[in-house]
């Protein structure tokens, strides 16, 4: 069960494209019983969970290929390259509505974490 608001679409979509992605990459090189994630994967898929909650850039967020941000550790973001290298190309067959999803999601520009502040301050001042 996901700890991110309902009301951040994207987020709860990039979330559970992570969670399938993670699953696929499970089934396919670790030991555990088919359709439930090893401990490993499990634990990065708590990780992903919690830097998506903190994510300043919120329901707005790139795609953590084109995000000026790294907010994974350097272990954490091997492992995230690993499960999508593998993942990614089979994502289109098992779950072809996030894969695409996740494709458009890809196009959105990403802001600069510099002028992400500066709209957040703007917004702030408006309220």
């Amino acid at each position: 069960m996901s700890r991110i608001p309902a009301e951040n679409r994207h987020l709860t979509r990039e979330f559970l494209t992570i969670t399938k992605m993670a699953g696929i990459y499970c089934d396919a090189n670790h030991a555990a019983r088919k359709g439930e994630l090893c401990s490993e994967c499990a634990d990065f898929v708590d990780y992903a969970e919690v830097r998506l909650q903190k994510c300043p850039y919120g329901d707005d967020k790139p795609t953590c290929a084109n995000c000026p941000i790294h907010c994974y550790k350097p272990a954490r973001r091997e492992q995230a390259k690993a499960i999508m290298r593998y993942a990614g190309p089979r994502m289109i067959l098992r779950h072809p509505l996030l894969a695409i999803s996740h494709k458009l999601d890809g196009l959105r520009r990403a802001m600069h974490p510099k002028e992400l502040g500066r709209e957040q301050r703007l917004q702030s001042k408006r309220k």
